[in-house]
């Protein structure tokens, strides 16, 4: 082998090493979206089987989760501020983030008080398509500890009580699985582009 067929190799196997790092990062900037204002999974996370109701009173399972992009958060129909809050700004960033199929869940941890008909007026009041979820206290336990939601109830003076609560959303892909968390204090224009962002990563591809 002659000294410049040599050097032709080295050449030509640093330029293959280098378009193959190109290609490796390339890669890995497509599977994880850069986030301005959540995280986003390394591997998103599956759902645990759970039945809960919607707000109509029909049964609503890890299975409905599947077919489009959701947002989840968790709260109670009677809390003062944060809920509210933030599912008024849920309702403006689905308008603005114009997400094919995108939909909102709201999941009680006050199935006391939260029935699917007062869910449904709740729900219903900041955007006509969101969904409302209710049921047994210890399904909705176990579903929010598999999305790693804490939350308790406080008893106030003269019977009355509240509920502390994580205030986290958490957004699913089209497989129903966890694929970011997005945490306080929520910004819309913010979130809004994130969810842009996300969008090519949030079809529905292989099982759940």
């Amino acid at each position: 082998m002659t000294l410049l067929r040599a050097r032709l190799l080295l050449a030509t196997a640093g330029v293959c090493a280098a378009l193959g790092g190109f290609w490796l990062a390339h890669q890995l900037d497509r599977e994880s979206p850069r986030l301005a204002s959540g995280t986003w999974l390394p591997q998103a996370k599956t759902v645990a089987d759970f039945q809960l109701l919607d707000v109509s009173g029909r049964p609503f399972t890890r299975q409905d989760l599947g077919g489009a992009p959701t947002l989840v958060f968790f709260g109670f129909t009677h809390c003062p501020d944060v809920c509210p809050t933030t599912l008024l700004k849920l309702a403006q960033v689905r308008k603005r983030a114009a997400l094919a199929g995108l939909r909102v869940l709201f999941i009680s941890v006050d199935p006391q008080r939260d029935t699917p008909a007062v869910l449904g007026m709740y729900v219903h009041a900041f955007d006509p398509s969101f969904q409302g979820l209710s049921g047994e206290p210890q399904v909705l336990a176990a579903l929010a500890a598999n999305f790693g939601v804490a939350f308790n109830r406080v008893d106030l003076p003269g019977g009355d009580y509240t509920m502390d609560h994580s205030a986290v959303v958490f957004l699913l892909d089209a497989r129903g699985c966890i694929a970011a968390i997005f945490t306080p204090p929520l910004d819309v224009g913010a979130l809004t582009a994130d969810l842009r962002r996300a969008a090519p990563y949030l079809k529905a591809a292989g099982p759940t």
